[in-house]
């Protein structure tokens, strides 16, 4: 089947071999024809929506362009700011553009239910392993809808500044011990994680994935406990809190000695510690991981082939190859496989990725995955009593 674009170049073809007054009349309709042909052939392109930077970058080079060289079709990537209010302005305006969201898991349950996105079966529209495991089982957690497929997990962990502390912090505990590791700490401005971490270091183990965690914030002396340990750490003279919302501070108050330990995304201390040489360690001990996922339109106007790229771009070879351009951890555990065999792995041609990897086994022994329903049921109230605790202190 000829393309928009081959009929072009036929007609192109066709009119150099006229002369006079037919060669300027048709020169008149290959423009309007060109004008048609490349609107349409735009359609012919699967578009993806992330979030931009770096981490589009890395979706990009890692997947996106091998899987349209694979595939023979064009991927396009835009940037979006999150939710679904730009895709349902798109379906009631009957102009879907997208064909493919990077979503958080809460878009996809709400997206899901309202009929907005396609639903999968997982066996049978995305491949098996290498090993031939099913790829229900090779992702790292459970989806979180049918249809939302796993795409990467980061951490939110801490790092502290080498220089600036003395010993070596190794466990969720030494961030709130400030007599052993005495300095301000950099902490999000808000209670997610935050309260989660601080119950881990006050002892309670997470359990399979958080769910011990959980279960003691879904009550108030749970609540309470978290609060409390916060406020002790954020008011002892020892110690201090410094609160962050940007992902770049983190690393920057760091490296201005501003504090000496903080809590932030495992990809912004990557960036700082191996692409600046920054004086940062990260400390993998009670991290929560927290994740992405892509979604498929439903009705998109490439639903078919945006579906066989998905596809492939979620494969275990596929999520491994965003691993050499960003420290995300693939959502498949046989990417991990992938990317230990051929390191170093990362762009750099000699950084080895899999430790810098939030689901390596190394750094998977005390986590919990953050519950993006139990926050989404609780966020509110939470968020008052936090802004509540912290005009106190």
């Amino acid at each position: 089947m000829l393309t928009p674009l081959t009929y072009l170049a036929v007609i192109t073809l066709y009119i150099k071999r006229l002369n006079g007054g037919i060669m300027k009349k048709l020169s008149k309709l290959l423009l309007v024809l060109s004008f048609v042909f490349s609107v349409t052939s735009s359609a012919f392109a699967v578009t993806v929506a992330s979030w931009g930077g770096a981490y589009t970058e890395s979706q990009k080079l890692g997947y996106g362009d091998p899987t349209a060289k694979k595939l023979g079709i064009s991927i396009n990537w835009v940037d979006y700011s999150g939710g679904l209010s730009e895709i349902k302005a798109q379906k009631e305006a009957g102009k879907i553009t997208w064909d493919i969201i990077d979503v958080f898991a809460m878009d996809t349950i709400t997206g899901c239910d309202e009929g907005l996105f396609v639903e999968f079966d997982f066996d049978k529209d995305f491949p098996a392993a290498p090993d031939g495991t099913k790829a229900s089982k090779d992702f790292f957690a459970p989806m979180p809808s049918k249809c939302a497929v796993g795409n990467i997990l980061y951490s939110w962990n801490y790092a502290y500044n080498t220089k600036n502390v003395k010993g070596t912090p190794k466990t969720i505990k030494d961030f709130f011990d400030t007599k052993k590791f005495p300095g301000k700490r950099a902490i999000y401005k808000g209670a997610l994680t935050n309260l989660e971490i601080a119950l881990a270091a006050d002892g309670v183990k997470p359990g399979k994935g958080g769910k011990k965690i959980y279960k003691a914030l879904n009550t108030e002396k749970g609540v309470n406990r978290a609060m409390n340990k916060i406020k002790a750490l954020c008011t002892d003279p020892n110690g201090g809190c410094v609160f962050w919302s940007a992902g770049a501070q983190p690393p920057e108050l760091l490296v201005s000695g501003e504090v000496v330990m903080a809590t932030g995304w495992n990809g912004r201390f990557f960036n700082a510690q191996i692409g600046e040489g920054a004086p940062i360690k990260q400390v993998w001990d009670g991290q929560g991981l927290d994740y992405e996922y892509f979604v498929l339109v439903k009705g998109s106007p490439n639903e078919a082939d945006a579906k066989k790229a998905l596809a492939m771009m979620t494969s275990t070879e596929g999520l491994a190859g965003s691993a050499k351009y960003i420290a995300y951890a693939p959502w498949r555990k046989s990417s991990l496989k992938v990317m230990a065999a051929g390191e170093p792995w990362y762009k750099d041609g000699k950084t080895n990725m899999v430790p810098q990897m939030p689901t390596a086994p190394a750094n998977t022994k005390n986590y919990f995955l953050v519950d993006p329903l139990y926050w989404a049921d609780n966020g509110t109230e939470l968020g008052e009593k936090w802004e509540a605790m912290k005009a106190g202190l």
